[in-house]
């Protein structure tokens, strides 16, 4: 097998590593509301988030598309660099899991790619106006899922105000399975398409894939989706707990109201025409769950752990940019 080839292998096995720890890494977004209000056992959350997640992530390829050519042009992204990228997201998501707090993944792989390639040569080969759209839509999605959730909370206590706290608990309950399922499918349509567009990145600048053509092979939607899942599967119980009791006291119709929130969200940013724009799974529910609890009244919600949270968010991408451009000069040297 030739030097290339050999790139390729790394590069196609660290993205399906990045896929599986994002899953086990993002389980939370999709289970943390069912679980925490005891709608669905862990287990049973699992599961179900396991096999929406690899569904959804079969859907659509307009963010894996979005992440191949808008970060930086394909035809100048080598193998070295989308290595650095990778090992670096991998590494912030395992410390960030390793410590319970709810990073993004979509961050963390997009400073990788970015401080990677910059690394390799100079920032003006990032294509800032892409750069730019992707960002604004990881700052203002948690935003509008914030938003979106407390006018969802109002419209559902209206609705259901006066009945008894627990005939509205038990139907939420229920209800709360059909939205995790839900959320887990939309996380896979949007999460496992980072990957995919890593890999089809790779593809395109071996010459493997033509340059004209941005929408990843079959055998990477299968692989990404497969990778996804299983580490679903895994679960990530640290970020669970923070994700579901540390932000807000959750009932089910909060959980209910959360999920339906975060989905719509989500969903609007992959499949719009316009946008195919990767969001951050993890901030949108955030956001909603914040929401949710403001809808209540605004001391429900615990600020000081959403601060935390917060600077997390906001240091993510410069600190996984710089470490993946230390990862580049390592690799290109060893390489």
């Amino acid at each position: 097998m030739t030097n290339i080839g050999v790139l390729l292998v790394v590069v196609v096995f660290l993205a399906l590593c990045f896929d599986y720890i994002n899953g086990f890494h993002d389980t939370a977004n999709a289970i943390a509301t069912s679980v925490s209000t005891r709608a669905l056992s862990p287990k049973h959350a699992v599961v179900l988030a396991a096999a929406f997640n690899l569904l959804g992530a079969l859907v659509s390829t307009g963010v894996a598309q979005t992440i191949a050519k808008d970060i930086v042009s394909p035809k100048l992204t080598t193998q070295e660099v989308i290595i650095a990228a990778l090992l670096s997201a991998i590494t912030w998501n395992l410390v960030t899991w390793y410590l319970g707090i709810p990073s993004s993944s979509s961050h963390a792989i997009v400073g990788g790619v970015a401080g990677a390639a910059a690394a390799k040569a100079g920032f003006a080969v990032l294509h800032w106006d892409g750069l730019g759209k992707i960002l604004a839509a990881l700052v203002f999605s948690p935003i509008i899922g914030m938003i979106l959730g407390f006018i969802i909370m109002k419209i559902l206590n209206m609705a259901f105000g006066k009945l008894s706290p627990s005939r509205v608990n038990h139907g939420f309950k229920k209800m709360q399975v059909l939205s995790a399922g839900l959320l887990a499918f939309n996380h896979g349509s949007n999460d496992a398409q980072k990957s995919m567009g890593i890999i089809t990145m790779t593809l395109i600048a071996t010459g493997i894939q033509a340059q004209t053509v941005l929408a990843p092979p079959l055998w990477v939607k299968l692989a990404c989706a497969l990778a996804m899942s299983l580490g679903t599967a895994a679960g990530g119980w640290k970020i669970i707990h923070t994700m579901g009791g540390k932000i807000f006291k959750l009932e089910p119709i909060n959980g209910f109201a959360a999920d339906l929130s975060s989905s719509i969200v989500i969903w609007t940013a992959t499949v719009f025409p316009s946008l195919h724009l990767p969001v951050s799974t993890t901030h949108v529910v955030s956001g909603s769950i914040m929401g949710v609890g403001s809808a209540k009244r605004v001391s429900a919600v615990r600020w000081g752990v959403a601060q935390q949270m917060l600077i997390a968010w906001i240091v993510t991408i410069p600190t996984t940019s710089l470490i993946a451009a230390l990862y580049y000069l390592v690799v290109s040297r060893i390489m």
